[in-house]
């Protein structure tokens, strides 16, 4: 058998060009507008989290940036934590709390379905983030044609 002579990897070596950027940094021009919609269950995968940093960069990059929590996705909306709401029962608990609250910060807006809420996960929209903005079943249609109509940018996340 072969005798690997390569020194093993070590913390801070780089393993990629991180530098390199291949395509134009596209920045939104005036009044431009974009959607992220997430139909997923928190902590079931890791869109959830990927696209709350994509709406954030959307946000950074001139966009004016909305989310939409419908279906499965009003959990990643909710108040969580262990044993107090807040707390962080395992690394990475509050992530979507951390995540969302700071796109709020920064100008995002944050929408959530009532029916999901309810019907779907019996959550009263008490349980929601403060900042987000608790809608009817038949908002979340319209919100994604008033984007579309607009000429938005609009990303589709479903994995159910």
């Amino acid at each position: 058998m072969p005798k690997v002579e390569k020194t093993a990897n070590a913390t801070g070596d780089y393993l990629v060009d991180y530098e390199e950027k291949v395509f134009e940094d596209v920045k939104a021009t005036p009044g431009e507008k974009a959607l992220v919609t997430f139909h997923t269950v928190a902590f079931e995968g890791s869109i959830g989290l990927v696209n709350i940093l994509q709406a954030t960069r959307l946000l950074r990059k001139g966009f004016e940036t909305s989310v939409l929590l419908y279906g499965p996705g009003v959990t990643l909306g909710v108040q969580r934590g262990f044993p107090r709401l807040g707390d962080e029962a395992f690394p990475g608990n509050q992530n979507f709390a951390v995540k969302l609250t700071k796109f709020m910060e920064e100008g995002g807006k944050v929408y959530a379905c009532r029916f999901a809420l309810q019907a779907l996960y019996g959550h009263g929209e008490g349980a929601l983030l403060p900042g987000i903005v608790p809608i009817s079943p038949l908002d979340v249609l319209d919100v994604v044609l008033i984007h579309r109509r607009d000429g938005a940018f609009i990303l589709d996340t479903w994995t159910l």
